[in-house]
């Protein structure tokens, strides 16, 4: 999720753990705490960008990162002033949670998190909530702000910080009977449409999980269609082809070729550029179908590939107009 969500569910966490002892303060070290995770971009600095598709989201996004790191944070936090009079256990049961769900919550969205690493680099995702959803973000902001100004003086204050983590985390996990629902008409519509297929795709675009796109893997190409939950019923969705060009794979080194699959979990295609070959990532990348002129690709982004002659290659990212 956005940094102002991942600060904002942080904040809830140490108001709800800390607020009582520290007061206001429990939600802006909370807020800190949240945060570090996202930390590994500042790795942009000794890794390029191509390093780094393996990297962000990688060990600092793991369990065994969320364990290892609460028992030092903890171990710091015993060190300042602020938080000498708390008990080492509840720091650590603090700084786990306030790590932990910010993976859990990035694991909801887009991209894949690498949860199980060091023991495997499987990127998890569930694919049911947009990266930017104020659905979610909005009750916990609010359940914060009634906790920590108008009613921090009363002994109703975490109740309202209670609700706010109570209604987004209802929210959340309600996309997932979103995505089912979406999942199914999918499912029924390729049937209806004799459309034979390997996996489905779903993702979410747009806020409040209302409007979705399905990216259908073929043997040779991908099936994209959208779907509202707004939509007329009665209407029939288009089901647009791209071929998927595996062998233009070929023409790139053997490491970036696997990596690419990897990184997109199998929903790509390719296309030749010149001497460039351009992947379009449908697992990290869903801005819709773009027409340019005769060219029509299944997303706005893609990455690109330039061999070079000594076997290396040249890796850069852009973009189509919309």
């Amino acid at each position: 999720m956005d940094s102002l969500t991942q600060a904002a569910l942080g904040a809830a966490i140490g108001e709800a753990i800390l607020g009582k002892k520290l007061g206001n303060k429990g939600a802006a070290i909370g807020a800190v705490v949240a945060t570090v995770p996202d930390l590994d971009v500042a790795l942009y600095l000794f890794y390029d960008k191509f390093e780094m598709l393996s990297i962000h989201r990688g060990y600092s996004h793991s369990i065994l990162f969320s364990i290892v790191g609460a028992f030092l944070i903890a171990y710091l936090l015993q060190r300042i002033k602020w938080t000498k009079q708390v008990s080492y256990r509840r720091l650590w049961v603090f700084s786990w949670l306030a790590l932990f769900t910010h993976m859990l919550l990035d694991t909801f969205t887009a991209y894949g998190t690498q949860l199980y690493l060091p023991f495997s680099n499987e990127r998890l995702g569930f694919d049911s909530i947009n990266i930017v959803d104020p659905v979610y973000t909005v009750p916990l902001i609010l359940g914060l702000l009634g906790s920590l100004m108008f009613f921090k003086n009363k002994p109703s204050r975490a109740f309202f910080n209670y609700a706010g983590i109570a209604i987004s985390t209802l929210y959340l996990i309600s996309t997932l009977g979103i995505k089912t629902h979406v999942n199914n008409h999918f499912r029924e519509e390729l049937a209806e449409q004799n459309i034979a297929y390997d996996s489905l795709l779903t993702m979410p675009v747009g806020i409040a999980s209302i409007s979705w796109y399905g990216v259908i893997k073929a043997d040779n190409g991908l099936y994209m269609s959208k779907y509202s939950m707004r939509s007329d019923n009665d209407s029939k969705p288009v089901f647009e082809y791209f071929p998927i060009n595996e062998h233009l794979l070929d023409k790139i080194p053997s490491s970036a070729a696997e990596t690419m699959r990897w990184f997109a979990k199998g929903y790509y295609t390719v296309t030749a550029n010149q001497d460039k070959i351009r992947i379009y990532n449908l697992q990290v990348d869903m801005r819709g179908i773009v027409r340019e002129g005769d060219t029509k690709a299944p997303t706005a982004g893609y990455f690109e590939i330039t061999p070079q002659g000594d076997g290396g290659f040249v890796f850069s990212s852009g973009a189509h107009q919309q």
